[in-house]
């Protein structure tokens, strides 16, 4: 991850990050309010999704930034963001072409219910 970011540094006072340096980003359909994915962004990841208005993320599996769609078609339109009330969270409401998911699916939480009780 790169030392220097061009998030502004009042947004950057903000967050609250892992020990990693990043931050929860929860992509959120913005008209149906449907629960899409989990990436993780730094700070360049979240300077370039503010202002490029499509999702980057840093892939912790591979160690470098990836903007959703780039690769599959299926790209996020930014819509807003917005952080949680403790700084270690982001909530991106997103307009979804096709599939959230690496396995296809709409959603990544489409696998089942967990059992209650």
């Amino acid at each position: 991850m790169p030392a220097v970011s061009r998030l502004d540094p009042a947004i950057a006072a903000r967050l609250k990050r892992s020990a990693d340096g990043l931050v929860p980003a929860i992509a959120q359909q913005y008209d149906t309010g449907e629960v899409l994915m989990l990436g993780w962004m730094d700070d360049e990841a979240l300077h370039r999704t503010l202002t490029t208005g499509r999702c980057t993320y840093w892939s912790r599996s591979r160690q470098e930034y990836w903007v959703k769609g780039d690769t599959s078609g299926h790209a996020q339109h930014v819509k807003s963001v917005a952080l949680d009330c403790d700084g270690d969270t982001l909530l991106v409401k997103v307009d979804q072409v096709g599939a959230a998911c690496h396995t296809g699916d709409r959603t990544c939480f489409d696998a089942g219910s967990l059992p209650l009780g």
